[in-house]
């Protein structure tokens, strides 16, 4: 089953220029790897900051353009990455293994079939 993880963090809590923590992205590149030649990790990506954001809504025919997130909260969507695996319990144990989870958030969610 095809689950879409969605990353969630404080973005006060990463570096202000994107980059990594000291030992971050050989974590990274290593989960990486690890879950891409057991044929989990089949895409996925990073996204710049919140505040690049634009929001866009049509409401009676009106497009809406607003900057930044809609909603107010702490947390931002940082990334996502599309894991197959054969069930919810092996999506957890690979999710809880990112090395983002120990300061983020991630929220499994299952493609429709």
């Amino acid at each position: 089953m095809k689950y879409m993880m969605i990353h969630y963090i404080d973005e006060s809590v990463v570096p202000p220029d994107g980059e990594a923590f000291p030992g971050e992205e050989q974590e990274l590149d290593a989960w990486d790897a690890e879950m891409e030649g057991r044929g989990i990790l089949v895409g996925g990506g990073r996204l710049r900051p919140a505040g690049e954001t634009v929001t866009i809504r049509k409401r009676r025919g009106e497009v809406l353009i607003s900057d930044g997130p809609f909603t107010e909260t702490k947390e931002q969507i940082a990334g996502y990455g599309i894991l197959e695996c054969a069930s919810l319990d092996e999506a957890i144990e690979v999710s809880s293994r990112h090395p983002t989870a120990k300061f983020g958030t991630f929220e499994l969610r299952p493609y429709w079939e």
